[in-house]
């Protein structure tokens, strides 16, 4: 869920602001879905 917020975040900022911001944005998202599959994978 929180991976779907940062990147539809991401794809508005895009067209929005900064490039850098939305780079800082769109790396927290792909954190955040590198962090669900190490939970949902190592939690057997």
């Amino acid at each position: 869920m929180i991976f779907l917020v940062l990147a539809v975040v991401s794809v508005i900022l895009y067209f929005t602001v900064d490039f850098k911001v939305f780079m800082y944005v769109c790396g927290a998202a792909i954190f955040a879905k590198l962090m669900e599959f190490f939970i949902r994978f190592t939690n057997r």
